[in-house]
């Protein structure tokens, strides 16, 4: 070979040889679009089992629990994060709050104001879309009377149905700050029972004017919320039963209990629910103390007692820290007991709450 095909020959392959370096170097970037670019991966794969299924599969993990939207203008980095630290103890599923708009006021100078409609926390379908859609865990988005006319409604219900999400739990809502009692917006309803009426009736294929559905989609299934002791505007427990009843007669396949520290009143509220003939799974709702301003807050907002071993306990703590400590070891007993005394499912209230709902997690399951 003369020199001259030699040079050639020695050129080309040091071309070919940088050329399949570079091929090399390229695989984990061509894998990383693949991955996280091509369709048919963009979607996780989503359990066609509904809420109520999962709550009576013995082979899932009794763990669920609750989460905000953020707040207006905040990403969703603090959300994901919850979810990311959460969805190791594999939940059955996710509730998301719906938050009703308010009204605050502008200084506007000069002594005037000016009355503007707030809402801080937007966006529970779309978070709940974006939930389902990165993690594959079935979503239950709040749906509430709170603020809400019938319109606004059913357009949430069609928004849902194109999106593929047919669990909700169905609640009236708190009253706005400003009233003394629960006023509905407009013609909206007035209790959760009236709510539960609307959705059956868009389940049944008329929409809230009497207009017929021309193609109705997924049923809506639904949860409602009960209350061990009492509901704040019940006027007695007899009357909050009832209610809850007839909820259950309309098609609530699940209650859900406001959060509550003593399980006594738990296991009395079902045995007295059992005794109505109310046969749906009651899954108890719980919220460890994690701050020391939460001796008062809780107690007052949420309407249940802390029992006197709880609280003798509590007031002994001076930061944060030491009670956050306390309301874990409350909380895994009281965890422990519900499930050896048969609670279908353990749900828990996430804010300022998140460390200590991992901590029990790993310690009850």
């Amino acid at each position: 070979m003369s020199l001259f095909m030699f040079c050639i020959s020695y050129k080309y392959t040091h071309y070919l040889l940088v050329f399949l370096c570079q091929c090399l170097c390229a695989v984990p970037y061509f894998a990383y679009l693949y991955t996280h670019f091509n369709p048919k991966n963009t979607q996780t794969a989503i359990p066609d089992m509904k809420v109520i299924d999962l709550i009576h599969d013995k082979n899932s993990r009794p763990f669920s629990f609750e989460v905000l939207p953020p707040l207006k203008g905040n990403g969703t980095a603090q959300l994901f994060n919850t979810i990311d630290r959460l969805k190791v103890f594999e939940p059955r599923y996710i509730n998301i709050t719906t938050h009703r708009s308010e009204f605050v006021y502008k200084d506007l100078g000069g002594g005037l104001m000016q009355r503007q409609r707030v809402r801080r926390r937007p966006g529970t379908i779309a978070i709940a879309a974006a939930i389902q859609q990165r993690y594959g865990i079935p979503v239950v988005p709040h749906i509430v009377c709170s603020g809400h006319t019938r319109e606004d409604l059913e357009y949430m219900l069609l928004d849902l149905q194109f999106l593929g999400i047919s669990d909700l739990l169905v609640l009236r809502g708190d009253k706005a700050k400003e009233d003394h009692m629960f006023q509905p917006t407009g013609d909206g309803p007035s209790h959760a029972i009236e709510l539960i009426e609307q959705i059956n009736r868009f389940n049944g294929g008329q929409f809230f004017d009497g207009t017929e559905i021309k193609c109705p989609g997924e049923h809506f299934r639904y949860g409602v919320a009960c209350y061990p002791e009492k509901h704040e505007e019940a006027a007695n427990m007899e009357s909050d039963m009832a209610v809850l009843k007839k909820k259950v007669e309309l098609g609530a396949e699940y209650a859900v209990t406001q959060l509550f520290y003593d399980n006594e009143k738990y296991f009395s509220f079902v045995e007295r629910a059992r005794k109505e003939g109310i046969s749906i799974p009651i899954i108890p709702g719980i919220k460890p103390l994690a701050k020391l301003n939460q001796l008062s807050i809780v107690p007052k907002i949420f309407h249940c007692d802390l029992p006197e071993p709880l609280y003798k306990e509590a007031v002994k703590c001076r930061t944060d820290e030491e009670i956050k400590q306390v309301g874990i070891e409350w909380a895994v007993e009281q965890c422990r007991e519900l499930l050896d005394k048969g609670a279908p499912n353990l749900h828990f209230y996430t804010v300022s709450a998140v460390d200590s709902i991992c901590e029990i997690a790993k310690r009850i399951y």
